[in-house]
């Protein structure tokens, strides 16, 4: 397993959950960007595969975990995108 990758989705996937929480409790999603945030799956995916194809070890779960966050964060962007 790559430490130095492990290292860099540990602390780039550290801000996720804290924006999932933020998303949740203001419920606010204006200025979130879901280009930026679609960007960022598609990256998370492109890792994943990466992974899977060619470098199978355990930092795959770093991804699906980072993968998951966003999502989460992304699905309440849909939701609530039209509030007022």
């Amino acid at each position: 397993m790559s430490v130095l990758e492990a290292g860099m989705m540990i602390c780039f996937g550290a801000s996720w959950p804290f924006q999932v929480v933020k998303t949740f409790k203001t419920k606010e999603v204006k200025g979130k960007s879901v280009q930026f945030l679609w960007l960022v799956e598609l990256g998370y995916i492109l890792g994943m595969l990466h992974h899977i194809l060619y470098a199978p070890d355990n930092v795959i779960f770093l991804y699906l975990l980072n993968f998951i966050l966003v999502g989460m964060d992304m699905t309440m962007y849909y939701m609530y995108k039209n509030r007022t």
